[in-house]
C-alpha cells in the first residue's frame, strides 16, 4: 500500500493504492479504470479535460463494475478483452475542508483498477469522451500521463499479472 495526498479542486484528498484489495458489495465504488495491454504497449486515451490516462469511469445505474470496466473501454479507447483485477484506489475525503458533503461523491470512496488483454482494437471513432488514442511503451507510461504518483504503481502492478 502505498498513500499521497493530492490537490483536487482545492481540497486535499487522501489516495491509497490497495493492490487485490478485495471489493464488497459494502465499498462504494465511484469509478472503473483499466491498463489496456496489446503487444507488450499500454493504450492512454486522451480524454477530453483531462489529458491522456488509462481508459474508464463511473458506472451506470445498474451495471456491475466488470460490465462498466468493458463498457468504458470500448467507449474511451474502442478496445475489446478480456479483464483481470488489480487492485483499488481508496479516495478519502475526511481531511479535506471544502469537501461537499451533499455531493455525488462519498466521504470514502474507491476507484477498482484492471489488467485488459486487448482481443480487438476497433476503428476510433470519436464518438465519446476521448478524442484520441495512443500505444506506448510502459517506460513511456508516466511521460505521457499527468496525474498522481499511484499511476506508476498500478501500471508496475498490472505488467506483473501473466495475460490470458
Amino acid at each position: 500500500m502505498q498513500t499521497i495526498i493530492v490537490d483536487w479542486d482545492g481540497g486535499k484528498v487522501k489516495l491509497t493504492w490497495m493492490p487485490q484489495m478485495k471489493l464488497t458489495n459494502t465499498l462504494i465504488v465511484t469509478s472503473v479504470h483499466a491498463v489496456c495491454m496489446k503487444d507488450g504497449k499500454v493504450l492512454l486515451s486522451h480524454i477530453k479535460h483531462r489529458g491522456f490516462n488509462y481508459p474508464g469511469g463511473h458506472l451506470e445505474t445498474g451495471e456491475n463494475i466488470e460490465e462498466a470496466i468493458l463498457r468504458e473501454s470500448y467507449e474511451e479507447g474502442y478496445v475489446k478483452g478480456t479483464v483481470q483485477y488489480i487492485g483499488a484506489i481508496e479516495v478519502s475525503h475526511k481531511e479535506n475542508p471544502s469537501f461537499n458533503s451533499k455531493g455525488k461523491y462519498p466521504v470514502i470512496g474507491y476507484q477498482a483498477f484492471f489488467r485488459m488483454d486487448v482481443l480487438e482494437c476497433l476503428p476510433f471513432l470519436r464518438e465519446h469522451e476521448s478524442c484520441t488514442r495512443i500505444w506506448v511503451e510502459p517506460s513511456e507510461v508516466p511521460f505521457v500521463i499527468n496525474d498522481h504518483a499511484l499511476t506508476k504503481l498500478i501500471l508496475d502492478d498490472a505488467l506483473v499479472i501473466s495475460s490470458c
